[in-house]
Parts: structure tokens; C-alpha cells; sequence
């Protein structure tokens, strides 16, 4: 059994995961690269049985482009994103794979929204790329 858990930057919000990753994801869209204050935003969509979550969270709901509800929960304290669902996804939790802080993390196999990819970034050429 893998034990994996992603946590905020202060340690108060935690999510335990207790099995592999079921994918692996990259986002190129304005709204992840807002949201990450990044260039892309990676996460990591687990079956949420097997997801156990500890602290207060905040919560910010987005619409994305195609009408669906996502639901962002992050640390009151510290600010950071620990997990997020998606309308839709019900049974799925996503948490953002910076939020492990492990560098030995599975690496993605889908990458999306590449027409907003900045010019300098590069994907493994052995995933789904999608614009």
C-alpha cells in the first residue's frame, strides 16, 4: 500500500492518500497558472476512498470553460491548495502534486490547454497532449 501525504505550507490542512495515483495531469490554462502562480499547474486525480483529509479549509469555487463547477480547498492560514473536486468527477479528489512535496512523485500523462503553454516549457513527448 502506498502512504502519501500532501500537506499546506503551514501543515495545518493535510490529505493522507493510501493508494497510487489513477492519472497524473498537467494544465496549461491562465486560470490553473493564476491560481499555482505558476506556469502550468500539475495535480494528480486519486478515488476518494482513498483520501483522508485533516484541518480547516477554505473553500473558492471556479467555473471553468466548459460550464463545470471546480471546488478549490485551501489553508485559511497559509493560503495553499490542498485538494480540489470537480463537478462531474464525483468519487475523485484532486490535489495539486506540489502539495506532496516529493520529488520521486509518478510524472504526468496527460498535458492540456497547450496553446496557453509558455514557449520556454516543454512536456514529455511520451504523453497525451492535448491543445
Amino acid at each position: 500500500m502506498t502512504l502519501r501525504t500532501a500537506s499546506c505550507s503551514c501543515g495545518q490542512l493535510q490529505a493522507e492518500v493510501t493508494s497510487d495515483p489513477i492519472g497524473v495531469s498537467v494544465c496549461h490554462c491562465l486560470a490553473c497558472q493564476r491560481r499555482t502562480g505558476s506556469v502550468f499547474a500539475a495535480q494528480a486525480r486519486f478515488d476518494a476512498s482513498a483520501v483522508t483529509v485533516t484541518g480547516a479549509s477554505k473553500e473558492y469555487v471556479r467555473v471553468g470553460d466548459e460550464g463545470s463547477r471546480a471546488t478549490f480547498r485551501f489553508c485559511p492560514e497559509c493560503g495553499a491548495t490542498v485538494f480540489y473536486t470537480v463537478e462531474g468527477m464525483e468519487g475523485f479528489v484532486i490535489i495539486p502534486v506540489g502539495a506532496f512535496a516529493d520529488p520521486k512523485f509518478p510524472g504526468p500523462t496527460f498535458s492540456v490547454y497547450e496553446e496557453r503553454m509558455h514557449s520556454w516549457v516543454s512536456m514529455p513527448p511520451d504523453i497525451r497532449h492535448m491543445d
